[in-house]
């Protein structure tokens, strides 16, 4: 049986190669895509998610979130994925439209009614996430577990010390760390070790149909800023690595630790603490992934996308 999963996003370029895994993967049940801010505003990633969805032609309802952080000040990552968030003129305007109930409306009736315990894959600021749990605390109960992409166990890439995604929705990020919902993380740490590089990217066009190249062309837009600030040989593919491991789990090395968030404004705002060693006390409730097997990643994604258009 497949498992039921819920992803919710900010489409962006990564992101959407996660959604084109999980259209393509037999494995996967994909209940919904809900949208949130983040690496571009609400309107753009409804729009991309829409985009990547209608090209598909996946018959998935995508529906419109929360378009501002909790508490703090917007930022996003124009910079990294274009002024749209999905530069990626063959994927054309979307055929169709957000559905007229909202993200958090979605997530509360959908797990409310499930007769089976749903997961949901979080790729950008889980401040969805976190107001559903607000309004509707009974749903984590049919929540088996939260996957995000988020944080790291080492170095930020939008500030020093905090990842985007953590930086956008420290909050929101602390409540979800504060249920009792089982999540696994996936960090920078283990993110910037799944990297596009020119040789990767050959063995996508290599496929021959049009989802190669264009997600080809994505992942070569996508790494200028890699190579200049990180001196990356490519892109890194963030998002994707959450469905890779729902799919594929033996690719991921992870460890259980308590993780917590700094919400408090200096230098480490939206900083993930990992305490690996138990010292704080806490229960201990987040799987971390340490490392990747960048090479299967890879063949997992080329055996996906040759599924696909």
């Amino acid at each position: 049986m497949s498992l039921p999963i819920i992803i919710d996003c900010d489409p962006g370029i990564d992101d959407a190669f996660s959604l084109a895994m999980a259209i393509a993967s037999d494995d996967l049940e994909v209940l919904g895509i809900t949208t949130t801010y983040g690496n571009v505003g609400l309107s753009h990633t409804t729009t991309n998610a829409l985009r990547v969805v209608d090209w598909f032609g996946a018959d998935i309802p995508v529906y419109s979130g929360v378009d501002r952080a909790l508490l703090g000040t917007p930022v996003d990552a124009s910079e990294y994925h274009g002024a749209t968030g999905l530069e990626a003129p063959e994927l054309g305007p979307p055929s169709s439209v957000p559905q007229s109930e909202d993200a958090v409306s979605f997530l509360i009736r959908t797990l409310r009614v499930s007769t089976r315990k749903i997961t949901i894959v979080a790729s950008g600021p889980l401040t969805n996430l976190a107001v559903m749990l607000r309004l509707a605390p009974d749903v984590a109960a049919k929540i088996e577990r939260i996957v995000f992409m988020g944080g790291s166990t080492d170095y930020g890439n939008d500030s020093p010390a905090a990842e985007f995604n953590m930086l956008c929705d420290p909050h929101a990020a602390q409540i979800i760390l504060d249920s009792d919902i089982p999540t696994t993380m996936f960090g920078l740490n283990v993110t910037h070790q799944v990297i596009a590089t020119p040789e990767r990217v050959q063995m996508l066009r290599s496929i021959g149909n049009d989802t190669g190249r264009v997600f080809a062309d994505m992942s070569v837009y996508f790494e200028k800023v890699y190579r200049e600030r990180y001196g990356f040989n490519g892109s890194a593919l963030h998002d994707s690595c959450t469905l890779a491991w729902l799919i594929l789990p033996e690719l991921f090395e992870t460890r259980v630790m308590r993780v917590d968030v700094e919400t408090n404004s200096g230098l480490s705002y939206g900083r993930t603490v990992h305490d690996i060693w138990n010292i704080a006390g806490k229960v201990p409730r987040t799987e971390v992934a340490v490392h990747a097997d960048a090479e299967g990643f890879f063949t997992l994604l080329k055996s996906l996308l040759a599924k696909l258009r």
